[in-house]
C-alpha cells in the first residue's frame, strides 16, 4: 500500500469528523478525555519521533494493526480506516515528524470578516467546540503554547491539555513590560512549568517574577525580537512552539517571518466590527502579500485553512 500525502486533495474541504468526541461531554470540569482510537497513536508517533530525530520511518500500533509515519509526514494503515479517521491523520501526523531547524505554529480563530473579539474585547467563543479541541490537540503536540500578555489579561487561559489525552506543554508569556499580576491563573495553579519573555532590560535586572523565570531578550523596533524568542526557546530545547494568540503576537510573528504554519479556523458569523485578526502595519503591495500552500479541513461548522510557508 503507497504512503498516503496528507497534501493531497489540498485545494478541497475535507471533512473532520470526530464521532467519538462527539458522543462525551468533554466541557464538564473534571471528567476524564476518552479519546478516540486513533489518538493514542498521532501522540505515540510524535514520541517516537521525539526519541529518534534522525528516524526516516516508524510504526506504531494503531487498532490491532499498525500506522507507518516518514519524516515528510506520509503514513499508511496497515487495516483500512474510514475517511473521516484518514482526514484527522492528515491534519496531525505532519505536526508530529522531526523538525531539525525547529516548529513555530500559530492558530487563530476569527468571523468571516476577519474579527478575533468585539471591540470590547468579546471573544468566547467565536469559533466552535470542535476548534477548541482542535487547539487543546495542538498544545498536546507542542513543546511550548506561547501567548502575548494582552491574552493573558483578557482570557486568562490556562493553556493546559484538558479535553485530550496528552503532556501539558511548557508555557511562555511575552510580556515585555512585567506589566501582569500575579492574580492570574497561568502564575498560580502550577500546572506546567512558565516562562515569562520581556525586555532585555528587565530581564537583566530580575530573574523571576510570580515564582516564573524571566527571559529578556532585545527589542526591534519597538517590540521584542521574535526572531531572539524562537533562537532562546529552541536553545532551551523547546522546539516545537505552539503560538496561541493573540492577534498582534502572531502578527508580530508572522510578520518577521518566525512562522512555519499557520491555522486560521473561520466561523460562519460576522460580526461587523472588532479587533482583526492579523495586521501589519502600512501599506503592503498585492504582489508582496504571502501565498501559503493551503490545506482545507471542517471543523463542525467551521473551517480550518492551514498555511504552510515551508512549502
Amino acid at each position: 500500500m503507497p504512503f498516503r500525502d496528507p497534501i493531497d486533495k489540498r485545494s478541497s474541504a475535507r471533512l473532520f469528523r470526530d464521532r467519538d468526541h462527539s458522543a462525551r461531554t468533554q466541557a464538564n470540569a473534571g471528567s476524564e478525555p476518552r479519546d478516540p482510537f486513533w489518538w493514542s497513536a498521532v501522540l505515540a508517533t510524535r514520541a517516537a519521533f521525539a526519541a529518534r530525530p534522525g528516524a526516516k520511518l516508524i510504526s506504531v500500533p494503531l487498532h490491532g494493526g499498525s500506522l507507518s509515519v516518514s519524516v515528510c509526514g506520509g503514513w499508511r494503515a496497515s487495516t483500512s480506516l474510514p475517511d473521516d479517521v484518514a482526514v484527522q491523520l492528515d491534519l496531525y501526523l505532519p505536526y508530529c515528524v522531526s523538525h531539525p531547524g525547529g516548529l513555530a505554529v500559530a492558530h487563530i480563530g476569527q468571523s468571516l470578516d476577519g474579527r478575533i473579539a468585539t471591540k470590547n474585547g468579546e471573544s468566547r467563543w467565536i469559533t466552535g467546540e470542535a476548534d477548541l479541541l482542535h487547539s487543546h490537540r495542538m498544545r498536546a503536540l507542542a513543546d511550548a503554547v506561547l501567548v502575548g500578555a494582552r491574552t493573558v489579561r483578557a482570557d486568562d487561559p490556562q493553556l493546559t491539555v484538558r479535553r485530550c489525552a496528552g503532556d501539558n506543554p511548557f508555557r511562555v508569556v511575552i510580556d515585555p513590560e512585567l506589566s501582569l499580576t500575579g492574580r492570574h491563573a497561568i502564575f498560580r495553579d502550577r500546572a506546567a512549568p512558565t516562562l515569562i519573555v520581556a525586555a532585555k532590560e528587565h530581564g537583566d535586572r530580575r530573574g523571576e517574577t510570580h515564582g516564573c523565570e524571566i527571559l529578556g531578550v532585545p527589542r526591534v523596533g519597538g517590540t521584542l525580537d521574535v526572531s531572539a524568542i524562537r533562537t532562546a526557546l529552541g536553545d532551551r530545547g523547546l522546539s516545537v512552539v505552539f503560538v496561541e494568540g493573540g492577534g498582534i503576537t502572531i502578527s508580530h510573528f508572522l510578520e518577521a517571518g518566525c512562522l512555519n504554519r499557520l491555522q486560521i479556523t473561520v466561523a460562519p458569523i460576522i460580526i461587523g466590527s472588532g479587533r482583526p485578526g492579523l495586521a501589519f502595519p502600512g501599506d503592503r503591495a498585492l504582489d508582496s502579500a504571502l501565498r501559503p500552500r493551503i490545506r482545507r479541513f471542517d471543523l463542525g461548522g467551521d473551517t480550518l485553512f492551514d498555511c504552510d510557508f515551508d512549502a
